[in-house]
Formats: C-alpha cells, sequence, structure tokens
C-alpha cells in the first residue's frame, strides 16, 4: 500500500479522482494541485493498488502512469472495464507518460483513455482535461447578464448578440458531427465560439469550448466524452438563448 498522506478537498460533493503512479514526487504534486482545484484525491503507488482501489470505489476519474510497477494504464482500464462489479468500471480515465510517441498515443486512445498527459505534468493540462471529459464548474451560469452588459455595452445589444449567437449554434448543432472528425477543424471552430459566447455573456458554454480547444489540442483528438460534455452545454445554451 502507498504511504502517501490522503489528500482530500473538503468541499462537499467535490469529484473524486484516483492518482496512480510509481513515483513520490508526482503523486503528491498531483494531489496537492488537484486538491487546490477543488477534487479529493485518492492515492495509488502502482497498478495492483489502483486496481484494488478503483473495484472498491467509485471515483469520477482515474489519472494512471503507462508504466506502474504490476500493471500499467492500459492494463488497469481494461481489467476495470472488464469487470462488471468494479465500483469505477465506468470512470473517465486519463494517463501520464514521460514519452508518448504516435504509436503510445493511439493504442491509449483504442484503449478508452480519454485524455494523455505528457510528462512532466503541467497542472493546467490536467484540470483542462478534466473539465473538458467530467464538466465545468457548475456554479457557472448558462447567460451571465452582468458579462453580458460589460461586453456589449448595452442590454439591446446584447440581446442582439445572443440572436446572432442563437443562429450560429443552431447551425453548429446540424454541423458538429462533422467538424469534430477533423481535430484542427474543431479547434478553430471553438476558437471563434469562444468570442460569439464571450461578446454575450454565454458563460458556461464559452468556458466548455475552450476547454475543449485545449483538450483536442493536446490529446490530437476528439474524444467521445469530450464531445458528449460539450453538447450538454450547447443544448442547455440554446434553451436559455432567446427563440
Amino acid at each position: 500500500m502507498s504511504h502517501d498522506a490522503p489528500f482530500l478537498h473538503a468541499a462537499s460533493g467535490a469529484r473524486r479522482l484516483l492518482v496512480a503512479d510509481d513515483d513520490p514526487s508526482t503523486r503528491q504534486f498531483l494531489a496537492g494541485a488537484l486538491g487546490g482545484h477543488g477534487y479529493r484525491v485518492t492515492l495509488a503507488c502502482d497498478g495492483a493498488e489502483a486496481l484494488s482501489l478503483a473495484r472498491a470505489e467509485r471515483f469520477d476519474a482515474l489519472i494512471l502512469d503507462c508504466r506502474m510497477p504490476h500493471a500499467g494504464a492500459i492494463e488497469v482500464l481494461a481489467t476495470l472495464r472488464a469487470d462488471a462489479g468494479s465500483a469505477s468500471r465506468e470512470a473517465t480515465a486519463l494517463a501520464t507518460s514521460a514519452e508518448v510517441p504516435s504509436s503510445l498515443r493511439a493504442e491509449l486512445l483504442k484503449a478508452g483513455f480519454a485524455g494523455i498527459i505528457e510528462k512532466p505534468c503541467r497542472i493546467a493540462s490536467v484540470v483542462d482535461a478534466l473539465a473538458a471529459t467530467l464538466g465545468i464548474d457548475g456554479q457557472l451560469r448558462v447567460l451571465d447578464d452582468q458579462a453580458g452588459l460589460t461586453a456589449a455595452g448595452d442590454t439591446a445589444t446584447m440581446q442582439a448578440l445572443r440572436m446572432l449567437l442563437r443562429a450560429e449554434l443552431v447551425e453548429l448543432v446540424a454541423e458538429l458531427d462533422t467538424v469534430a472528425v477533423d481535430p484542427a477543424a474543431l479547434v478553430e471552430r471553438m476558437h471563434r465560439l469562444r468570442s460569439a459566447c464571450g461578446f454575450c455573456g454565454a458563460t458556461r458554454l464559452g468556458t466548455q469550448a475552450k476547454v475543449l480547444q485545449v483538450h483536442v489540442r493536446e490529446t490530437r483528438a476528439v474524444v467521445p466524452d469530450a464531445l458528449a460534455r460539450f453538447r450538454e452545454e450547447l443544448d442547455a445554451t440554446l434553451a436559455a438563448l432567446p427563440g
């Protein structure tokens, strides 16, 4: 068992993460940094401990090192997905590795990983990957009138910009599956959408577009979990915008 002190964020309802890595410094760095972002973090020092914890407890996401003793990231995830009794069978999974050649990246994506973080881990990359695949802060408003008024200058302009955004989102709903086939095209589309959202206070969608854009750029692929979270915010924003 790991001898790391537990690092749990006290916030009620915080998402639970399992971080598994055989390097103590990496474990403590991720525990401290992710705890500071509101996640409740449990640590495992190798693949066997990660499997034991993930089978017994429900985690929202797993962050697994590719080359741990006893079982690497791919083996851990495959075992969990094949075990109907595992509490974390459906958890979102991110992989970490000091080297990520294209062959390993393809293997990880095929195995079902929703993101790949190259070491040394940048905490911003990990946080964006989690937000892209699990969803953004629930306290953000779908439409923030104060932010919209600050950007637009007056109510009439803000409402006009929101009507334009609605038309753009209706078009995006119809085109999203096609755009998502091309990661570079999706990154560019998210860049444009963020600007449109910022001009009229569509805060949640703009934020989800940002983390999706970063996640696709770093993962070099569009993964189902991230696209699903974006669709949820897209639908919610369309429902809130004036028709």
